[in-house]
């Protein structure tokens, strides 16, 4: 069974239209590094923008998620992933919803009724307890010992302090060959959440204060690797359909069987397909020490580490065989993976030479701290450097000092590790969240701006000159674009004072709605055309702006402030990246 494709047939047929998977790297939402959720393309017409293919939407969504990195390496946990998902637009709600669940789960996919359980948000003190869910759940043949009343941890959906919210519901299976529990307990790991089904039915203000939407949406995500898990009966999801090609080549590389190194070969398959997806991006992103490129960078390095602890020559063009049974198993669903194909393999090679004369560097490193040493221990800080600096995993260096006869304090080690992750995730943790925020009125003005730079950069440096991507948040504004060279102090001055001339303007900002094909005809520019619908909203500026957008945008430049460059400053190869403000 092609889960990915019953499950768009299903959603078709009952009146939702299927629109493309948006790109990794988000285009308008500047508060995480890639697409999180089937719902992160969508944030504007959550929010209530006439979405152009109407109100019931599915699709299959590829998703990036780095929440879960330190636990890739067990059976159930992925970077990359394929989010389904089905959307109704202020259109059906929790009846409808909850019944299109039940209904593919137990007539398409077969799934046996006494196999499922359900969770329900319990309420508090500003939201009722959801017995409308409960209800439609028992109606379908749900017992009620098997329907569980969580709170907000678990079944309470809000991006961020304020916004649309709402309860969900979650489905559950039990993956187990035991007998099934006549009572659902929702801590009890046989049961595997399969399908969560969110409903924004509430309003969150920045006080706190809770009111009814208008438009009430539901938001539904299913894992596509789980659910395939399930199908085909295995409690690992590395051995199911999706990974047979991709494992049976690591295990020829490196002349092991799966089992007895499970750990290692999840960890590599995991990371080279994501990296893969990442390098395949319209967005070019390359290895580098910063945003996106930081984690590619990351991905690949674990991989090669993984690689020598499973006795692989990592010299040679190892991840290549592996690299092309993910882009052979992908290419026909996404273009992207086989127009890159090229740029991908050269990618994962180049970082893999690097990333060896780094491993170097690191032994050279561990030469000269031999002399250092004092007593039979190698202290904390040295064992961190050699994991931060050089990439040495704990384990390599535990290694190569029994063979000289020392310990680690392996224990100060994982301190030090420990205290290293807080620190990253409480610097990250704006960047990597997500959700229906990070459109605040100054993001909204910045996007807007970033409009006026990319046409600014047209008169000024070229007509060749094209988005390649952007970053938003309250403080600026970052811009990337095709560039051949380092721009001039002259030809900064000139941008700046064309895109102030146009704010200056107060030109008006409109939208309109038109066909793809019309919209390329009409001179609307896009950053990656292939990832829009057939009906496409185009934005335009006065008369020196025309591109086809998601927003969210001002309705007149006069609002927007003085623009300034702060910098500018190489991004990757022909790419340059302009950082400005608006004071």
């Amino acid at each position: 069974m092609n889960l990915k494709k019953e499950f768009i047939n299903f959603f078709v047929s009952h009146g939702h239209v299927e629109i493309p998977s948006a790109p990794l790297i988000p285009e308008n939402d500047p508060t995480v590094l890639f697409n999180t959720a089937g719902m992160q393309p969508l944030i504007p017409y959550l929010l209530g923008e006439p979405h152009p293919k109407g109100k019931r939407l599915c699709d299959a969504q590829k998703c990036v998620r780095l929440t879960d990195l330190d636990g890739i390496g067990d059976k159930t946990h992925h970077t990359f992933f394929e989010m389904l998902g089905n959307w109704s637009l202020g259109d059906y709600f929790k009846k409808e919803s909850i019944g299109y669940s039940f209904e593919f789960l137990t007539k398409v996919l077969n799934i046996p009724i006494e196999r499922l359980a359900v969770t329900v948000f319990a309420g508090n003190e500003d939201i009722p307890r959801d017995e409308v869910s409960a209800e439609i759940w028992k109606s379908l043949g749900i017992p009620e010992e098997r329907i569980a009343y969580l709170g907000v941890e678990d079944n309470f959906w809000i991006a961020g302090d304020s916004g649309p919210c709402g309860g969900d519901t979650e489905i559950f299976y039990f993956r187990s060959d035991e007998e099934i529990p006549v009572k659902f307990d929702p801590k009890d790991e046989r049961w595997v959440e399969i399908w969560n089904n969110v409903f924004m039915e509430f309003y969150k203000n920045e006080d706190g204060k809770i009111t009814e939407l208008t438009q009430k949406n539901v938001d539904t995500g299913m894992g596509l690797e789980r659910v395939v898990a399930v199908l085909e009966n295995v409690d690992d999801n590395y051995k199911t359909s999706i990974w047979k090609e991709i494992i049976a080549s690591i295990e020829s590389v490196s002349g092991k069987s799966y089992v007895g190194n499970e750990e290692s070969m999840r960890i590599i398959a995991d990371h080279i397909r994501t990296s893969v997806f990442i390098s395949a991006d319209p967005a070019g992103i390359k290895p580098s020490n910063t945003d996106q490129g930081y984690i590619l960078r990351r991905l690949i390095r674990r991989a090669i580490r993984h690689a020598k602890k499973l006795g692989i020559d990592t010299h040679d063009d190892w991840m290549r065989p592996i690299a092309l049974e993910v882009i052979k198993k992908y290419e026909r669903d996404y273009a992207e993976i086989k127009e890159n194909k090229e740029v991908v393999l050269e990618v994962l090679k180049s970082e893999n030479e690097k990333f060896n004369k780094t491993l170097e560097k690191g032994l050279k490193e561990f030469d000269k701290l031999l002399k250092s040493v004092t007593g039979d221990t190698i202290d904390k800080d040295h064992a961190f450097k050699l994991y931060d600096t050089y990439g040495f995993p704990i384990e390599l260096t535990e290694e190569m000092a029994r063979e000289h006869g020392l310990k680690v304090d392996t224990e100060g080690f994982h301190d030090k590790f420990r205290q290293h992750q807080e620190l990253s995730r409480t610097a990250s943790k704006g960047k990597f969240k997500g959700g229906l925020m990070g459109h605040s009125e100054i993001e909204t003005k910045y996007h807007t701006a970033t409009h006026l730079l990319n046409a600014a950069l047209k008169v000024v440096v070229g007509s060749y000159v094209h988005q390649k991507g952007s970053n938003i948040n309250e403080e600026r504004m970052r811009f990337d674009f095709s560039c051949d060279h380092k721009l001039s102090d002259e030809e900064k001055r000139k941008v700046e004072a064309l895109v102030n001339e146009w704010i200056k303007e107060d030109l008006p900002v409109t939208m309109e709605v038109m066909s793809k094909e019309d919209a390329i005809q009409s001179g609307a520019e896009a950053m990656f055309i292939e990832k829009y619908a057939d009906i496409v909203n185009v934005y335009q500026i006065g008369d020196v702006s025309k591109e086809i957008c998601g927003g969210p945008h001002v309705e007149h430049t006069g609002v927007l402030g003085h623009f300034k460059i702060t910098k500018e400053e190489a991004s990757s190869a022909g790419v340059r990246r302009i950082k400005a403000v608006l004071e």
